[in-house]
């Protein structure tokens, strides 16, 4: 995700929160109103959820504090490749395929997973290499257009301009 500096009164450049951080700064303003006498919908209204999520919230923040409001760290099992070795791989696709001895500069899954695993000593699913490109490196699919070998622009152009013109008059 990029991230676009905001411009603040003291001249200082503060990337927005994230999704994650916005609703825990939700569930910590709701516990707040609450403090200070609010009721669960008008709280609701505030902080622009469900009256549901309110009374949830604080029935978690009576069991638990204030650091049950907090936001947990993701549960799953941890990339096998770290931020670093990510970077790595970048810099090593950007140098194309034939850099990495391929005959062709185009970059398949398989080819992919092979410089991976030449760079960083991991080695990926075909799975794995899509969800590195697309969700960690942003790019996307291109598929290359199909062209005949003999494929000659200039008589394309001129049987454009001067064959079909005579032979759609004939109709």
């Amino acid at each position: 995700m990029a991230y676009r500096p905001l411009s603040s009164a003291s001249g200082s450049s503060v990337p927005p929160l994230s999704r994650p951080q916005l609703a825990e700064a939700r569930r910590v303003r709701a516990v707040e109103l609450f403090e200070e006498g609010w009721s669960n919908v008008e709280i609701a209204r505030a902080v622009g959820v469900c009256a549901e999520s309110v009374r949830r919230w604080l029935r978690v923040w009576e069991e638990g504090g204030a650091a049950a409001l907090r936001r947990r760290p993701a549960t799953g099992r941890p990339p096998k490749l770290d931020d670093a070795q990510v970077e790595t791989v970048r810099a090593a696709l950007e140098r194309g395929a034939q850099a990495h001895g391929f005959e062709a500069d185009l970059w398949t899954l398989e080819r992919v997973g092979t410089v991976v695993e030449r760079v960083t000593g991991v080695s990926l699913s075909r799975a794995s290499v899509w969800r590195l490109l697309t969700g960690r490196l942003g790019w996307s699919l291109q598929r290359p257009e199909r062209r005949a070998v003999e494929r000659d622009e200039s008589e394309i152009a001129r049987w454009i301009a001067h064959e079909w013109p005579r032979i759609k008059k004939g109709r």
